[in-house]
């Protein structure tokens, strides 16, 4: 399984994690779209306005995936926004455990 983990900070962060948090019916059903889709976890971050988001999928091309979707979804609901473009880091899952 792969991983890609978006974290927002700095322009708009703060008010983008409002308007997903409104909307998470929507971003719920967008992300579940993805080919391969195993789980998902938005998050507000501790340490900025922002917050992060974790995709976990079968394999890279489902997470590369997940990239598009999330991309396309800002740019259709929040482009108002302006927020700063996430930093994206893709891993290998080593382990994935849930309750």
């Amino acid at each position: 399984m792969d991983v890609v983990v978006r974290t927002y900070s700095g322009k708009g962060s703060k008010e983008l994690f409002s308007l997903l948090e409104e909307k998470k019916s929507d971003v719920e059903k967008a992300i579940r779209s993805v080919k391969g889709f195993v789980s998902y976890t938005l998050a507000r971050s501790t340490e900025s306005d922002g917050g992060l988001s974790m995709t976990v999928c079968q394999d890279k091309a489902g997470t590369e995936e997940s990239i598009r979707i999330a991309k396309e979804w800002i740019s259709k609901n929040a482009a108002h926004i302006g927020v700063d473009a996430p930093k994206v880091s893709f891993g290998t899952i080593i382990i994935h455990a849930t309750k």
